[in-house]
């Protein structure tokens, strides 16, 4: 079910409060006691935190599958994207101010048939994609694709490259794969308007 821009100026808001709680009392801040039912359905979510103005990746975490409640895998995601993501230093204080916070919420996986083209399955601009291949699993979101310029090739090869593959593991039709949609909502700038993005 899509969200409204009410329901995800909540979340990124939340996400927000969940990492400057967890530098407060280093743990995750309590669930909310009142909020919209939906986010009790379980989806899939990820938080990206992006450097302001620069809009450079400072980190990004999330749960890829439905594995529990929305609310609970934003506050959860949100602080492990500010303080958990390996590519990354954990987040300092002084960046509070200077990132910006974004979620993505997931719609349900569709795996790719393998009787078929994977190239012709997927849009960018509209999909994203999971790759799962025995201990190996790899996710990159349907923003990633538009901001590299990539085509669906190049956003095949580099999901391989995501999960540690050969970038021609698509070719092999021995790994599965999934294509989704997202709702993005972000900051404009750090502490303010919330918008619903568009890619």
């Amino acid at each position: 079910m899509d969200l409204t821009i009410e329901h995800g100026t909540y979340l990124v808001r939340l996400a927000r409060e969940s990492i400057e709680y967890y530098f407060k009392h280093n743990k995750f801040i309590p669930k909310p006691e009142n909020y919209p039912e939906i986010f009790n359905e379980k989806r899939g979510v990820f938080v990206t935190l992006n450097t302001y103005p620069e809009n450079s990746l400072r980190g990004c975490i999330g749960y890829p599958l439905a594995y529990e409640p929305l609310i609970n895998g934003v506050i959860s995601s949100a602080v492990s994207a500010a303080f958990g993501d390996p590519r990354f230093s954990p987040l300092s204080t002084f960046e509070l101010d200077k990132v910006i916070v974004e979620i993505t919420v997931l719609s349900q996986m569709i795996q790719l048939d393998i009787s078929k083209d994977y190239i012709e399955q997927i849009k960018i601009g509209r999909d994203g994609l999971y790759v799962v291949c025995g201990t190996y699993s790899g996710l990159l979101l349907p923003q990633v694709p538009v901001e590299w310029g990539w085509d669906e090739k190049e956003f095949l090869e580099n999901v391989c490259q995501k999960a540690g593959l050969p970038y021609t593991c698509y070719q092999e039709k021995t790994c599965t794969f999934y294509r989704f949609t997202g709702q993005i909502f972000g900051e404009v700038k750090p502490y303010g308007d919330i918008v619903e993005k568009k890619i």
